[in-house]
């Protein structure tokens, strides 16, 4: 089966300037994830890319590069929108999209998940969270009744999608135009490989964490 990785790292990143190329112990943010598809059941490793500077780095680091347009590159353009151009030009069966602003995914994170494609028809990471009291920001309680506190283990847990793994087929992806569809699984992960750097704080924490 062609199975093929695509791996999204657009160069118009505002919070963190050249983001996804940021140095993280040593080795570019971008490379994390490229080094966690070379070395999964993946056969291919892809990434789409508006910026000449992360594509240089993305071939130094082992990865092929797909050049996305100008306007699948954009703060409010959507990741589906840049995987669909992915699938107009290169054929695969099964594809594997990793985002680089999840350093913490590994390969078996990702063979697991092309493991499970057996029984689903798309899969995605996620942790189990124990509930915990949120707020809204007009200070109101969010879902829960400050008469009425429930105790953490009355609440059922839940899933929290971390970002860092999708998987799908080629047939699902472009009838649905979903990373996900049809019958869906969850690869778990545990909760100190979820993190996703998109602020300072952010980066300075998985730099501790590295």
């Amino acid at each position: 089966m062609k199975i093929k990785t695509i791996i999204l790292a657009r160069g118009g990143s505002k919070g963190i300037p050249d983001k996804n190329i940021i140095d993280v112990k040593g080795k570019p943010l971008l490379q994390y994830s490229i080094d966690a598809a070379l070395g999964s059941k993946a056969n291919d490793v892809w990434v789409s890319t508006d910026s000449n500077k992360i594509g240089e780095v993305a071939m130094k680091c082992g990865a092929r590069v797909i050049p996305r347009p100008y306007a699948l590159a954009q703060d409010k353009t959507k990741s589906e929108d840049a995987l669909l151009h992915f699938a107009e030009h290169e054929d695969f069966e099964m594809l594997v999209f990793l985002q680089p602003t999840s350093p913490f995914v590994l390969s078996k994170d990702i063979d697991l998940g092309i493991d499970m494609m057996v029984s689903y028809d798309s899969v995605f990471s996620a942790y189990r969270e124990h509930w915990i009291p949120r707020w809204n920001l007009d200070e109101t309680p969010s879902d829960w009744d400050i008469y009425n506190r429930p105790m953490r283990q009355d609440v059922p847990e839940k899933w929290v999608e971390n970002g860092a793994l999708y998987i799908t087929m080629r047939k699902n992806l472009l009838e649905s135009k979903l990373r996900y569809s049809g019958k869906i699984g969850i690869v778990e992960m545990p909760l100190n490989r979820s993190f996703q750097i998109d602020t300072w704080d952010d980066l300075q924490l998985v730099r501790r964490l590295s």
